[in-house]
């Protein structure tokens, strides 16, 4: 089964950007393999706020991949680049049950608490950038609900980026580790 992968860059005091969306506080090291990171990937997720945010500033679409925008509002014929839904679980339990890549969950801290308390998020993948916002958009929003991690893979570069991997460790009775 295909995994959900929340891969997101954070302050070290836990924002994935800055109040007004900035995200020129985060380090961008020459050294990091974007391409290998696309690799592993063939489908996008994203809230409606972080799909607004990528319009605003004429972002690209993540290269090959399909990207899918959980909306209530949008209309997919003015979206024909993505695939609009405004069904979140059923439609990531049948991207989960399609054969391919793992599934990046791209921004958006409401959409990764959606998914969590949903037991669909598989790993939490974090770069923690050297930087401090003091205020922003937080990685994940509360109200949440307390949810185990297990590390399984922790670095750090020269930039001083630190990169932490995490299992997300849902009890048994729900299906997972």
């Amino acid at each position: 089964m295909r995994r959900i992968r929340y891969t997101v860059a954070a302050s070290l005091d836990g924002y994935i950007a800055g109040p007004q969306g900035e995200v020129d506080w985060i380090v961008h090291n020459p050294e990091f393999g974007f391409n290998t990171l696309y690799a592993q990937f063939d489908t996008v997720l994203m809230g409606r706020v972080t799909y607004d945010w990528m319009l605003a500033h004429g972002e690209q679409w993540m290269p090959k991949m399909e990207t899918y925008v959980f909306s209530r509002s949008l209309r997919q014929q003015d979206h024909p680049n993505v695939t609009i839904s405004p069904d979140l679980v059923g439609t990531i339990k049948e991207l989960r049950s399609k054969e391919g890549k793992d599934i990046w969950l791209f921004g958006g801290g409401i959409l990764f608490r959606a998914l969590l308390q949903a037991r669909l998020v598989d790993k939490v993948e974090v770069a923690l950038m050297p930087a401090i916002l003091g205020d922003g958009i937080p990685l994940l929003p509360p109200p949440y609900q307390s949810t185990k991690l297990r590390l399984t893979k922790q670095s750090a570069d020269k930039s001083g980026i630190v990169s932490l991997e995490y299992e997300v460790a849902f009890d048994a009775e729900a299906g997972h580790v």
